[in-house]
């Protein structure tokens, strides 16, 4: 997760609440102080919410030091959260919100992969820089057609998440060598996120020697597998494999073994969550996700974001992205002090410092509190650090970790 190696300075101007400067200058100038605002999207109610507010919450940390810390001083930092409910078309509207709003000066989020499709153009218009912590699709940052021809499609766009071409490789690769499996039944919520982390397992199990029982796909927000179970049992699969949102992943399961099917349900990063293993019970147990980086509460340098995050009281679950969140809004705040010093101590006009924050941002190169924090010419990190866990005893449990490259 992330390490802050060194301290930000500088001085700034002051915006109004609406975003314009208290002198009116828009071409910029030092003056007593500026606030800026980094905007969130992440589904903050409803499905996906335990994650969602992760995400919130570790900007807020990371906004909370910074404004402690006098990283940029005479520039204060805030935080505006918008709700996308896991939803494509309310991400846009919130994306579209965000960049009407002339204080925001870069966003962190989406959680979800098929919400950040409707958002990226958005930013991108606008020249504002979005960083995902989750978001592992590779069609984001290296086109559909990534598998052949990479080619990034929108400049603005960034995250702090490894790819599904790794973490789906990578699950495939501990299903067979560490679980010993030979016959996987995959399952999808026919999702971005879900279809092609599904369709990735799939291949890379194939090419190392597994075999497909069988495949089939729900719908979000379904709560009876109860043809599903019966195709699985009938199939003699030896696990399941998940593409999808723990929502759906924690009936599975637990009708699954309901049934008497009592073989291994494996997900990825969406199914990891304490949720999960709330709604699931006993059912959960021996169950297994990956998930992008290291576990954060191995990380001395996320100490103190875990201290912080469970002080404050703060909702949801950062174990999943809290760290990363930190990290991605931490890149937008080095980013402006960046930009400032290279303007003479000043911050440029609004639209003028989004361009820059947004070269800036792609040219980040610190230790932060998930390792260090850089982006490839994709826009994607090259923390390529991926994690197995398993539920043993009623928790999360990391099994594997290591850099995989596929």
């Amino acid at each position: 997760m992330v390490i802050l190696t060194s301290v930000l300075t500088t001085g700034a101007l002051t915006l109004t609440a609406c975003g314009s400067r208290d002198n009116g200058n828009k071409s910029g100038g030092s003056s007593s102080g500026t606030t800026l605002t980094i905007g969130v999207d992440a589904p903050l109610s409803g499905e996906n919410s335990t994650t969602g507010l992760g995400i919130q919450y570790g900007v807020q940390i990371a906004v909370d030091d910074a404004n402690k810390n006098n990283w940029v001083p005479g520039v204060k930092f805030k935080v505006k959260p918008l709700d996308d409910k896991a939803q494509p078309a309310t991400g846009q509207s919130n994306a579209t919100a965000l960049v009407g709003d002339a204080s925001v000066v870069g966003a962190v989020g989406p959680l979800n992969s098929g919400v950040a499709q409707s958002m990226q153009q958005v930013f991108n218009s606008a020249n504002m820089v979005e960083i995902s912590p989750s978001n592992t699709n590779p069609t984001l940052t290296q086109g559909k057609d990534w598998q052949t021809s990479k080619s990034r499609p929108y400049k603005t766009y960034f995250r702090t998440a490894t790819t599904d071409a790794l973490q789906g490789s990578f699950a495939a690769d501990y299903a067979w060598n560490g679980l010993k499996k030979k016959k996987a039944f995959i399952v999808d919520d026919k999702q971005t996120y879900g279809a092609g982390l599904a369709g990735i397992f799939n291949g890379a199990f194939k090419k190392l020697g597994g075999s497909v029982a069988g495949t089939d796909h729900v719908n979000t927000g379904d709560t009876d597998f109860g043809s599903l179970v019966t195709k699985i049992k009938a199939s003699g699969a030896d696990m399941v494999y998940y593409g999808g949102q723990y929502d759906e992943s924690e009936k599975i399961t637990k009708q699954l073994k309901g049934a008497k099917v009592n073989i291994p349900l494996m997900g990825g990063d969406g199914m990891y969550a304490t949720t999960y293993i709330q709604t699931a019970g006993k059912a959960a147990e021996g169950d297994l996700a990956t998930s992008v980086g290291v576990p954060a509460d191995t990380l001395p340098a996320a100490k103190s974001f875990i201290s912080t995050y469970k002080s404050k009281g703060y909702k949801g679950d950062y174990g999943a992205y809290g760290a990363y969140s930190y990290d991605a809004a931490t890149a937008i705040i080095k980013a402006v002090k960046a930009v400032k010093d290279a303007n003479g101590g000043k911050l440029p006009a609004s639209d003028d410092l989004r361009s820059k924050v947004v070269d800036a941002v792609q040219k980040s190169d610190f230790d932060g509190i998930t390792g260090k924090v850089s982006f490839d010419q994709y826009g994607d990190t090259q923390n390529k650090q991926l994690t197995v866990y398993q539920v043993k005893g009623g928790k999360w449990v990391a099994v594997k970790t290591g850099t995989f490259n596929g």
